[in-house]
């Protein structure tokens, strides 16, 4: 949404506000705001006008504009009814020069997740990918990663479901023994040694979604099926973006954060990393991501692998 049509909005909120009131105070033409106007309509925006003028009675409940209103971020939103996949569109608008921009879409065709997993993305989830340009060294990147789980761990407390982070960056919901997968997380990136050129955060949400339209050896839950009732996927998507610019701008508190939602840390794991297996306890993390195993042997730090949580072995 260009600035003028959110001074535009912002006057609606405050309304009823008349056209010319508007006019006069962006120093634009009468005609430009009813243009404004309509084309907020188009995009699902109810605006009612009356001889008092216009005033904002609701607003559409997903999409580009109605996120970008009202969020307290600096992100440009492009939004998709339907895409192969919203990383995939961030690494061309990467490519094109873009920056603070996220991709969000009501429904992926084509996400993938980690280790190049399919990830299944129904209508009615929260898709989304975060393009920006850190100034970092690539080494410190996967604190990227961390920041993301933190930011939807967060969100979906706000939100009544009581998530937390499995390493580095599962976020699930316990259910007794057994934990359901809430949120995928895939970042990408491209840049030097010494310097990032672009991060790509894929953050795929189920939010609104059937549990039974997900892949069972996934073990997937969702925000609705949790909460007994919708999530607001506009106010969802707002807090998560939100609490992730927060993050990305200080790296240094989200280690500590990352620590205060894991499920992790403490429990018996087996991690498969290229050089092979690493079993024993979880005991701590490391900026910008790797965990600290304590092993029969001694202490292995990992910094990339698929984790599992053990089950302790019973007497």
């Amino acid at each position: 949404m260009n600035e003028t049509r959110h001074q535009v909005l912002d006057a609606l909120a405050d309304g009823p506000v008349s056209g010319p009131t508007i006019a006069a105070e962006l120093d634009i033409s009468r005609s430009a705001v009813w243009k404004h106007v309509e084309a907020l309509r188009e995009e699902g925006f109810e605006i009612q006008s009356d001889d008092a003028g216009y005033v904002l009675s609701s607003v559409p409940e997903f999409g580009a504009s109605a996120v970008e209103y009202g969020l307290d971020a600096p992100f440009a939103v492009e939004y998709h009814d339907s895409i192969p996949s919203t990383n995939a569109r961030a690494r061309d608008l990467a490519a094109e020069g873009a920056s603070e921009t996220v991709v969000l879409a009501d429904e992926q065709t084509g996400g993938r997740g980690r280790l190049d997993r399919e990830w299944h993305s129904p209508s009615g989830g929260v898709w989304l990918s975060v393009l920006f340009r850190p100034d970092v060294p690539m080494a410190h990147a996967p604190v990227f990663t961390l920041a993301a789980a933190v930011a939807v761990t967060r969100a979906a407390r706000e939100a009544g479901v009581d998530a937390g982070i499995k390493w580095p960056n599962d976020v699930l919901v316990r259910h007794g023994d057994a934990e359901r997968k809430l949120v995928g997380i895939l970042t990408e990136m491209e840049g030097e040694a010494d310097r990032v050129s672009w991060v790509v955060v894929g953050i795929g949400v189920n939010a609104n979604v059937d549990p039974a339209d997900l892949p069972d050896e996934a073990t997937p839950t969702s925000l609705s099926t949790e909460r007994g009732e919708p999530v607001d996927r506009r106010l969802f998507t707002q807090r998560l973006l939100e609490e992730f610019d927060a993050l990305r701008q200080d790296t240094g508190q989200v280690v500590e954060a990352w620590r205060e939602y894991a499920t992790t840390l403490g429990k018996q794991v087996r991690v498969e990393t290229p050089e092979g297996p690493v079993e024993g306890e979880a005991v701590d993390i490391q900026f910008p991501g790797a965990l600290v195993v304590e092993t029969e042997s001694g202490t292995e730090v990992v910094s990339a692998g698929d984790c599992e949580h053990l089950r302790p072995v019973t007497e």
